[in-house]
């Protein structure tokens, strides 16, 4: 069924509403008439629970296309710069799991070999390390449904184990290749679910039923629990539930002042890129309406979730938190479907957080990180924070306070990836992967360099869309004060990452 009342809803707010995804304005704000909630507090008797779920490839402006997502940030806290330690997926979810960056990790890609995949995660040591083998150390039931890692594959034996669970998961609900959604085999802890074709195992639905029953389960045993529901979606070939294929009908993308225009003195790579042709364009409102159809079934998943928490009487001591593993550009800069940049498109994700004493409606400006997410949840539980996490607790700016104090620097990180079979991301085709750089990012610029000795530098102030590479016109003292600042967080560890953070 076409939903054409939530269609002419979202066209109506449209404009309010992918401007409050860009400025980090809180869903509260822009849409006036939404509730605000103020969350109850936990008894200090029971530890906090925590249900994380992870889209793939989400760009913020697809927001306005999920109104889960806007009534959990009327109920908690929106960072508006919060920023992935590297654009691809294999190197950032494991900055997500342990907190490090990911010059620390030793995941700079995601195909497998000495550093890529989930063979490099799982050969240096890295599942020890984990927020999950944190909190179930402090008696957490601790659930991994989805994906895991790139180059997981649960038909294969690691460890004498078939289907492998990582030490850390109470419950493994993974699947290897599930972005078709369909035709796929399940690991359930150390067996085997094969799932078919019929609307019943679309995977978002199977993720969203075991992650209710997890929820009941856990609470039904007065355990405290930690939930992790990392989707497919809306990574491509973003495929929607088949209830969801005909909704948004004639939606198209988003072409704001980036779109098919390149930045003045762009770097080599980027120069080289040719306007897009009219068929490209087509091809990408395609793309990017089928994007926003697959996030339905996401959204009707965070629904239920949080349903099941009311129902179990445990939602309010839970901290509910929606975020990405990076972004997407789509049109803008010339560049068609695909992430790795350093630009905002790719590097700056959603993340909304929910739960107890975390203030409702309110958004920080603070600069977060991926790299903060596991100290976070380590913290809720009451687990030691490990000295080679480089990321810091968010728990002070939940509750309200002042982002003063916070970091006022973030790293970002890009290794080259050559066309790979298979690398979804790097098929060769539309996506295209820069050369190695490093970044910086602050709440006024964004400072790159490759290592061919290019540079961008765009004042954030001034340039919000990044048009106007103005690394040229700086100083040589400036650009010696950058290149130390960004020198200093690239070759940070631990506790030195904080004081790196603040250049």
């Amino acid at each position: 069924m076409i939903r054409t009342r939530q269609l002419l809803t979202l066209t109506a707010g449209l404009a309010a509403m992918v401007f409050a995804a860009q400025s980090g304005m809180s869903a509260a704000t822009a849409h006036t008439t939404a509730p605000t909630v103020k969350p109850a507090v936990a008894t200090a008797a029971a530890k906090p629970n925590i249900v994380f779920v992870l889209t793939d490839d989400m760009s913020t402006n697809l927001l306005p296309y999920m109104p889960e997502v806007h009534k959990l940030q009327s109920q908690g806290t929106s960072f508006s710069d919060f920023v992935v330690s590297n654009s691809l997926c294999c190197p950032s979810r494991s900055s997500i799991y342990t907190g490090e960056y990911p010059h620390n990790t030793g995941v700079l890609s995601n195909t497998a070999g000495p550093n890529g995949g989930f063979k490099a995660f799982h050969d240096n040591g890295l599942e020890k390390d984990t927020f999950a083998a944190a909190l179930k150390a402090k008696g957490y039931r601790t659930a991994m449904m989805g994906k895991y890692l790139n180059g997981y594959d649960p038909k294969s034996t690691v460890d004498g184990q078939q289907p492998y669970v990582p030490q850390g998961w109470s419950q493994w609900d993974v699947v290897g290749n599930g972005y078709p959604e369909y035709d796929y085999k399940l690991a359930h802890n150390h067996k085997m679910e094969p799932h078919g074709d019929k609307n019943k195992d679309y995977l978002t639905d199977v993720l969203s039923e075991k992650g209710q029953s997890f929820i009941k389960k856990s609470a039904a045993a007065n355990k405290p629990f930690m939930l992790e529901v990392a989707l497919f979606t809306p990574h491509g070939p973003s495929t929607p539930a088949r209830r969801d294929k005909k909704d948004f009908p004639g939606l198209k993308a988003p072409q704001g002042p980036a779109f098919d225009k390149l930045p003045t003195n762009a770097p080599p790579w980027l120069a080289r890129q040719i306007p897009l042709t009219q068929s490209e364009k087509t091809a990408i409102d395609k793309k990017f309406r089928k994007r926003a159809q697959s996030l339905q079934a996401v959204d009707k998943m965070l629904g239920k979730l949080r349903q099941s928490l009311t129902s179990a009487h445990v939602a309010d001591n839970t901290y509910v938190v929606f975020s990405s593993d990076n972004g997407f550009h789509l049109g803008e800069y010339r560049l068609k479907a695909g992430k790795q940049t350093a630009f905002d498109t790719d590097v700056r994700v959603p993340l909304v957080i929910a739960g107890p004493g975390v203030a409702a409606g309110r958004t920080s400006h603070a600069q977060v990180s991926n790299i903060d997410l596991a100290p976070t949840f380590e913290k809720i539980g009451g687990a030691a924070v490990s000295s080679k996490v480089d990321g810091h607790s968010m728990l002070p700016l939940l509750d309200g306070g002042s982002d003063a104090g916070w970091r006022t620097a973030n790293l970002i990180e890009h290794r080259h990836a050559k066309p790979a079979h298979d690398d979804p991301d790097n098929h060769g085709t539309e996506s295209v992967s820069p050369p190695n750089y490093h970044a910086m990012r602050t709440n006024s610029y964004t400072y790159v360099e490759y290592d061919s000795g290019a540079k961008e530098y765009y004042d954030l102030s001034t340039d919000p869309d990044e048009l106007h590479n103005i690394a040229g016109q700086l100083t040589r003292a400036r650009l010696a004060k950058l290149h130390d600042a960004l020198t200093g967080l690239k070759n940070c560890h631990g506790d030195g990452c904080w004081s790196a953070g603040h250049p």
